[in-house]
């Protein structure tokens, strides 16, 4: 019994030992979370307390935290109403909301935050990322698959289309443009296909920003190649619109020579010194074109000069009678002499007559006109003066005797002794006959055009021709 009562004695002792111990405790802790979380506002803390509510409160905040992911690695100590938090979290805000959510748990006194921030790099997470987008790709495969095949289904359709190539050489004007309509007809269903295969796997944002991208860089590129794509339409309307034939001669702004062909991007030329020419077919369909093949029937024009005291109408006749004379000169138009103007010392007659560039050769008919005009004139007693030019060194005083013969460059001149001239005969009251030397008559001035036999014998042998835009059935504009 007495046994008994001592060890009652010394169970109560320790007791009461603890119970000290553990309140000089509590005021250390509590100084020490004081800072983690705001004082609680006076009366809220109960002064009796269940044996085991620290244990449901544990229980508690560690099934709430089991629940949230950012929060799982939080740990929970709960001693008389004190939660000390501990652990990692992924960032700052995590940490702060498990801070809040033990606060707003009923019976808990404060609050010692301990969290730590996690600053390693979660591979598991990063790898799970990749798996999701993994297994959401494979879900889309097959409906990117049926995607794929209809669109490649549209596109070869267009293909099939375009493949009935003289079709579309019978229905274009020219080959150029059937290549043109086979080529925009592909283009067309290849677009139309991709545009259908993004639609069906729900990519319309991608859509509108590839077209969008699209139509910037096509106006960009627009701008960059504006004169490749200005000499491409204009190859095309000058197709369309024909405006010469092959080996017509033709003067393109200041470039003479015969048409040899019509490509895609220039004219090629033979100039009448045989080189070839290529003119960009931009400059070609802006340029002023002079086509001297259309019309066979070509004038030619040249100019002499006879004496002032002649009769110029006498030698006016005398011209155009002698022009009408030679047989490669056109009666109709006729020909035609008329005086110009009247120079220093001579009348300027212009003589003018009409070829059939298919039977004569416009420069050997204008040589031999000028040498039989020429002769005409001479035969007939008409006078063709050069320049003469009189200098009087003071006009009040009285012409010297003499005449400075030579040029007035400064070269070396020489004086002479002035010569009455003798009396001009009169120009004869009518008109002779003309009668050109009988040579001058018969000679050849055929067409004998080199450059036009150069132009054919190339347009029968090139590999190129194939590519020439210029079609003969079609009319020239």
């Amino acid at each position: 019994m007495i046994i008994l009562r001592r060890l009652v004695a010394a169970l109560l002792f320790s007791l009461l030992a603890v119970q000290a111990h553990a309140t000089a405790l509590v005021p250390d802790t509590a100084a020490e979370t004081e800072a983690a979380t705001p004082a609680p506002e006076a009366g809220s803390i109960e002064l009796s307390q269940d044996p085991g509510e620290d244990g449901r409160i544990e229980a508690r905040l560690n099934d709430i935290f089991a629940n949230v992911p950012s929060l799982a690695q939080v740990d929970v100590n709960v001693r008389r109403g004190v939660v000390i938090l501990s652990g990692t979290v992924p960032d700052d805000a995590a940490a702060a909301r498990a801070e809040a959510i033990a606060a707003g748990v009923e019976g808990v006194a404060t609050v010692e935050n301990g969290i730590e921030r996690d600053v390693s790099v979660n591979l598991e997470e990063g790898i799970g990322g990749l798996g999701d987008r993994v297994q959401k790709f494979t879900r889309v495969l097959p409906l990117a698959g049926a995607a794929l095949l209809i669109a490649l289904l549209i596109a070869a359709f267009g293909y099939l289309i375009a493949s009935f190539t003289g079709f579309w050489h019978r229905v274009a004007p020219n080959g150029f443009l059937a290549e043109l309509i086979v080529s925009a007809i592909r283009f067309v269903f290849v677009i139309l296909g991709i545009v259908i295969a993004l639609d069906m796997i729900g990519a319309g944002a991608l859509l509108g920003a590839v077209l969008g991208g699209a139509g910037v860089v096509g106006i960009a590129l627009g701008f960059a190649m504006r004169d490749t794509v200005e000499n491409y339409v204009a190859s095309l309307m000058l197709s369309l619109r024909q405006p010469f034939r092959a080996n017509d001669h033709v003067v393109i702004e200041s470039h003479e020579g015969r048409v040899i062909r019509l490509t895609s991007r220039a004219t090629v030329l033979m100039t009448l010194d045989g080189n070839h020419l290529r003119i960009p077919n931009s400059t070609v369909f802006k340029a002023v074109i002079l086509n001297y093949t259309r019309n066979p029937q070509r004038r030619f024009d040249f100019e002499l000069g006879v004496d002032a005291d002649d009769d110029a109408e006498a030698a006016r006749r005398l011209g155009r009678d002698t022009l009408g004379a030679l047989a490669f000169v056109l009666n109709d138009p006729s020909p035609e002499v008329r005086i110009t103007q009247v120079g220093d010392s001579n009348v300027i007659l212009r003589f003018l007559g009409w070829v059939d560039q298919r039977e004569a050769d416009w420069h050997k008919a204008k040589s031999r006109s000028i040498a039989a005009c020429k002769t005409a004139l001479e035969e007939a007693g008409f006078a063709l003066p050069e320049p003469i030019y009189r200098l009087r060194f003071d006009q009040r005083t009285m012409p010297l005797p003499f005449e400075n013969v030579g040029e007035i460059s400064g070269t070396k001149t020489s004086a002479r002794p002035a010569v009455p001239e003798p009396a001009t005969e009169p120009a004869p009251e009518s008109t002779p006959s003309p009668a050109p030397a009988k040579t001058m008559l018969e000679e050849d001035v055929g067409p004998e055009d080199e450059i036009a036999r150069m132009v054919e014998d190339e347009r029968a042998s090139d590999s190129d021709q194939a590519k020439d835009l210029l079609d003969s059935s079609r009319p020239v504009e």
